[in-house]
């Protein structure tokens, strides 16, 4: 060390939230740092243990180039517990739509009623579409995290900027006070960092439902291929009807059929009541009574007792006025939480570890030049860089993730029952999200960065 010359004190990042955005981030700005002491980085997570709640996850080649770009190592935790659609050394790399309902009296065996029938094809890229199950792949992600990286047991209650230039206090439910030069959120769709940086009474910082139920379960496979074949059981399909759609895909390896069925729900579900509910397979058969044949069959494959997941996001009430505020920034779901009807919102995730990464190893190169006096001027540039690239295309993602719903369901103005016209429209929205331009966002954050 030059002792005229020191090297300015590192980067000092909190992330709240130890989910697959929060630990994907954290990773890359470990290992895009332009020097191994310019930064440190902490995790905060509320829970006990490290966990993400829901099922099935895929992942696009899109967003699997971007992990690629923030930790070479990331594609092989994907590899690692990733099911492939289909013959496992031919793998299908397509989503499929077909027409689930309509029926006639004649059709009572499974699959009668597709006879003949169009499916409708969208080629996601080579494994473009493989599903995995996220604690597994969480699992994988965590093999990755150096030693004293993550904080158990650390529940947000306040934040506090220190004045201009200074430090972000965070104080936690156990009495605790931490400090950071930034602080990033990435605590989900109920995310505490959302509601301090938009205030309490703000309804953009809370998620609000769009009144829709979807019933999740896992099949096992042998029962799956047994009643469906062999095609259908272990390759990806999604079925759309009259307000309701369902998909399966499979996962574990093609140890289990993923299930998820999305119905209306015309009642309200109060934000503190827990988004997950115990539910019954014939709670859902009641939902799908009028369907076809097939839909009725994988219906009845579930188990008796299973759950159904309110859809809550933040398209009513976005965070309008950008991701940041100060030294306080958000990402992944805690920034734009989507309904999950394009498959999209970790993939979008993905993308914000990606700029956020790009962002603050810009940080820590001026830093690193021009010492720590106006760190915090840098920090506030680079997270409304982040909201100036990321804004548009994130909450695109939230309003049109509704819409293909609606497209599914046949409640679309345009579309109605019409699939042919309706497989067009979501391919095109499907193109925006799988054949994005990584290297352009990458440009197009350093130019508003470096204005």
């Amino acid at each position: 060390m030059d002792p005229i010359n020191p090297s300015p004190p590192p980067l000092e990042i909190a992330i709240i939230g130890c989910g697959i955005i929060g630990t994907v981030l954290a990773l890359g700005l470990l290992n895009n740092s332009p020097s191994p002491s310019a930064i440190r980085v902490k995790i905060y997570e509320q829970a006990a243990s490290i966990r993400e709640i829901g099922a099935g996850i895929a992942f696009t080649a899109n967003a699997r180039k971007c992990m690629s770009m923030i930790d070479s190592r990331l594609p092989e935790c994907v590899r690692a517990v990733a099911t492939p659609n289909g013959d496992p050394d031919n793998p299908t790399n397509y989503m499929q739509f077909v027409d689930g309902y309509t029926h006639g009296p004649e059709d009572t065996e499974v699959g009668q009623e597709l006879e003949g029938r169009t499916v409708y094809r969208l080629h996601t890229g080579e494994r473009g579409f493989e599903g995995c199950h996220r604690a597994q792949f969480l699992e994988q992600v965590m093999k990755l995290m150096p030693g004293g990286v993550v904080q158990l047991r650390k529940r947000l209650v306040g934040l506090e900027e220190d004045g201009e230039g200074g430090r972000v206090k965070m104080r936690f439910e156990d009495g605790s006070v931490e400090g950071a030069d930034a602080v990033i959120g990435c605590d989900g769709i109920k995310s505490l960092v959302r509601q301090h940086l938009l205030g309490a009474a703000n309804p953009s910082a809370f998620p609000h439902y769009t009144h829709k139920v979807a019933y999740r379960g896992l099949v096992p496979m042998p029962q799956a291929i047994d009643k469906l074949g062999l095609y259908r059981a272990t390759n990806q399909h999604m079925y759309g009807g009259p307000s309701g759609h369902l998909l399966h895909f499979p996962v574990m390896q093609q140890k289990r059929m993923n299930v998820v069925a999305f119905v209306n729900d015309p009642d309200g579900w109060p934000l503190q009541k827990p988004m997950s509910q115990p539910a019954t397979r014939d709670e859902a058969g009641i939902a799908f009574q009028e369907w076809g044949p097939t839909v009725r069959a994988i219906i009845e494959l579930l188990p008796d007792q299973m759950d159904k997941w309110a859809v809550f996001d933040h398209l009513a009430y976005p965070a309008r006025e950008g991701y940041s505020k100060g030294r306080i920034c958000l990402a992944g779901d805690a920034a734009h939480a989507s309904s999950p009807h394009h498959g999209a919102g970790a993939g979008i995730g993905i993308e914000d570890a990606l700029a956020l990464t790009t962002l603050l190893g810009l940080v820590q190169r001026d830093v690193l030049k021009r010492g720590e006096i106006g760190k915090g001027v840098l920090l506030e540039k680079a997270f409304q860089a982040f909201t100036k690239v990321r804004y548009e295309r994130s909450m695109w993602l939230v309003q049109s993730s509704r819409e293909a719903c609606e497209i599914y369901e046949w409640n679309h103005p345009e579309f109605g029952s019409n699939m042919a016209k309706a497989h067009e429209d979501i391919r095109r929205r499907s193109d925006k999200i799988w054949y994005f331009d990584i290297e352009g966002m990458l440009r197009e954050l350093e130019e508003e960065y470096l204005r």
